[in-house]
This record gives structure tokens, sequence and C-alpha cells, in this order.
């Protein structure tokens, strides 16, 4: 299918990806998910790495590492795959799904069977299954997309952003292996541009500051930071970062243009309530955008 993806509509469906997200991304904050991988004997981080990886079947740690792709091995290897050996990928799918269930009944209450729910599960889904037919060098998308739907609309909607957001992820990092950054040096740059303070993406994704700073080195030699004393891209760093990010929204945007702009908008406007409230409780630092409307 041929599709115009001029940058007008690349914004629209990057923007429509970012409304959706925070409804996702609930799962990884979740203490009613965590508390499911603490029942089935593992902390919140090994239940992370093993309820998210749980569609792949038993993933060895060098394939969780080469699809979560910017996380440190070591730290992957503490988790995988001594998961499987506490419980079955099946059960760690279950915990994380009836998770974000609890989850999502707790802060949205009667919304969960609201006809604004379930007109959004509706549009989200048919984006969705547009993507099913494309699972080419998506693994961690397509493992994920081979999962049952749930019959609930609040979970149809999380399924359906939880497809959206793995084949974008998928592509993404296509596009960092095609710019030649290492998942630490993804980080880098990432901090670099200012969105996310440069310590929390180094700490979350258990990098040392020995690691850091090589990696640091290693993109001020390539041309991709500055010498200041403070972490920033240059304006050839800042040109190819912005290369990569238009490069995903392009490997992305296939389910969002399919639905078209009016339906986009009107999945945006059906969901921003819900991603705000999550974010409110689980994730404040995501509502500021939420509120302005600029997503």
């Amino acid at each position: 299918m041929t599709q115009n993806m001029d940058r007008d509509s690349l914004a629209l469906a990057r923007e429509t990806w970012r409304t959706l997200e925070p409804y996702h991304g609930a799962v990884y904050f979740s203490p009613e998910a965590a508390g499911n991988y603490d029942e089935l004997g593992v902390d919140p981080r090994t239940g992370y790495f093993a309820s998210r990886s749980a569609a792949l079947g038993a993933a060895s740690a060098d394939l969780v590492i080469a699809t979560f792709y910017n996380f440190n091995p070591q730290l992957v290897r503490r988790a995988i795959p001594a998961a499987w050996e506490v419980a079955t990928p099946q059960q760690f799918a279950a915990a994380r799904v009836t998770g974000i269930d609890a989850t999502l009944r707790r802060i949205l209450g009667a919304e969960v069977t609201s006809p604004a729910m379930i007109r959004a599960a509706e549009l989200a889904r048919v984006a969705a299954e547009v993507t099913v037919d494309h699972p080419q060098g998506r693994p961690l998308f397509a493992a994920h997309a081979a999962l049952p739907w749930p019959s609930a609309p609040h979970l149809v909607l999380w399924h359906a952003q939880t497809l959206l957001r793995e084949f974008r992820g998928d592509g993404h990092v296509g596009t960092l292996l095609t710019a030649g950054l290492s998942g630490i040096e993804a980080l880098v740059t990432h901090g670099a541009a200012g969105d996310v303070d440069a310590g929390v993406l180094r700490d979350s994704r258990a990098w040392t500051p020995k690691q850091w700073d090589q990696a640091v080195h290693s993109l001020r030699e390539r041309g991709w930071l500055d010498d200041g004393p403070h972490l920033a891209l240059t304006e050839d760093g800042a040109r190819r970062r912005a290369e990569i990010e238009h490069s995903t929204d392009r490997l992305a945007a296939l389910p969002y243009l399919t639905l078209g702009p009016a339906a986009c908008a009107e999945l945006r406007s059906l969901v921003r309530p819900f991603s705000l409230a999550v974010a409110k409780e689980l994730m404040p630092w995501a509502v500021g955008r939420l509120s302005e409307g600029s997503a």
C-alpha cells in the first residue's frame, strides 16, 4: 500500500502515538503488576524483562539484549534466563495483563466501560491490526502480535497501543543501527537533546559512570557532541538525531496514515483523558505535555 508520508502526516502519526503511549506505559509503573511479579518470586526489574519478553517464549538473555537494545547487558543477564526458572513465560504474560487490568480499573473506574473507551478501543484496534501484516524485521512486535486479543475495551486499547509501541520500537532499533549508535550511545544522545535527564537515562538502564563517560568520549570524537562542560549535541549531531527520529516516524506511520487525520484526531481526543489520568497517578513527568494538548 502506497501512503503519502509528508512531514505533516508524519507529525500527526507521531503525536497520536505520543498521546496513547502513557496509557500503555502505565504497565511499567503499575504497583499491581509489580505485586504480581513479587508473587511469582521476582523483583520488579526482573519482572519487567520477563513480562515484556514473555511473548518471545523462554527467550535467552542475548535475544532480550538484542530486542530491548539500550539496557546494560549485565542487567539483562541478571534477570534472564533465571526468571524462567521461577515461572513460565505464560505466567509472566498473565501477571502483566492482570496487573495492568487492575491498575486501569483502579485509576479510571467506570471509564473502563464508557462509550469513549469503547470507541477508542475500536479505533486503536483498527490501527494496530494494520501492522500485523508487516512483521518483517520487527521481532518483538511480531511476538506480541501473535498474542490473543483481550475482550474488555480498556484492555483492547492497551493491547493495541502495545502493538503500536513495539512496532515503532523495532523500527527505531533499525534506525539506530543504521546510524551507527549503540544502545548506550543512543541514550547519551537522548540525554544531550535535553528531553530526559541524562542521569535518569543512565541509571535506569544500569550503565556505570565509566561506561557512560566512554560513550560520551566516543560520540565527541565522532562529532555528535560538543566539547563543552555540559552534555550537548553539535549542530551535526542534532541534524543526525533529527534524521533518526524522522526515519523512526516514517517506519511507524502506516497504521496512523491508514486511519487518516480525522480518526487520528478523534482517537487522540478520546484517549488523552485516560492517558492524563494514569500519568498523574504513575508518571507525573508526562502530565505537562498531555495537559497542554500537544500530545
